[in-house]
């Protein structure tokens, strides 16, 4: 049967996540009602990478399977969709190719700003104290050393694996925003937000970078601070090395 991708880009703010629940809304359940709604069928949708309740995605992908001839019809299901989700293209693809175990990296990206701004407000974290941005690097540079992150992962997950690749792990500032780089081949629950609430302390002086590689070392969740909102949270890229030509 004929499979489809579906790239989508959406504001999680007033979501509980990318994958659909019960008696909550999704961004997979708004993207299959207006499939439904377009299409005069229903569709079961395939998520690539899951993201939490209010985390916010660049770029993330479905694919669904269909008998239907199915064009590039994102500019009419855009019109049905909520103004916080695009659709922006779907094109079909290989009947074997799976956009979540055919991706090789996904790319996090945190945002942070330290002077109020109404503009921000939502869309970044606004917190308003000095940071050593030489310690945050050094932090940053030391997770690219290991592979285990058990203390970074949330209660009740069901994977079997704690270990990542890390491709990239660096901070860098842009405009108005200090914002956090990530790069790694799978991310485990609440990952990259215990990385940058952890990281914030190092950069605060109120734990030492040794401090912090035993906190990763010791694979003990309670030492993690997961505690950073949502807000500045974004799926930045889903990488498919098998289908570059069309993605």
């Amino acid at each position: 049967m004929p499979r489809y991708f579906i790239e989508v880009s959406y504001k999680g703010t007033n979501y509980s996540g990318f994958q659909i629940q019960h008696n909550a809304n999704s961004i997979q359940m708004e993207v299959e009602k207006a499939l439904e709604i377009f299409y005069k069928q229903k569709f079961e949708l395939t998520g690539s990478s899951r993201t939490d309740a209010g985390v916010h995605a660049l770029q993330n992908f479905f694919h669904f399977d269909t008998e239907l001839i199915i064009d590039d019809d994102a500019y009419n299901l855009n019109a049905i969709l909520p103004d916080d989700i695009v659709i922006k293209r779907i094109f079909n693809v290989n009947e074997n190719a799976h956009c979540r175990f055919d991706a090789v990296s996904r790319e996090y990206h945190y945002y942070l700003y330290n002077h109020k701004s109404p503009f921000l407000q939502g869309r970044a974290y606004y917190f308003p104290y000095s940071l050593d941005i030489e310690l945050l690097q050094q932090a940053a540079k030391e997770i690219l050393g290991h592979t285990d992150f058990t203390s970074f992962s949330k209660r009740n997950t069901q994977v079997k694996s704690f270990l990542c690749r890390i491709y990239t792990s660096e901070w860098i500032q842009e405009t108005d925003c200090l914002i956090y780089k990530i790069k790694a081949n799978r991310f485990l629950r609440g990952m990259v937000k215990g990385l940058v609430g952890t990281m914030l302390h190092t950069g605060r002086k109120k734990i030492t970078i040794d401090e912090f590689r035993a906190i990763i070392e010791e694979k003990d969740c309670t030492k993690t601070d997961f505690s950073v909102p949502p807000d500045g949270l974004y799926l930045y890229e889903v990488r498919f090395q098998k289908f570059d030509q069309v993605l």
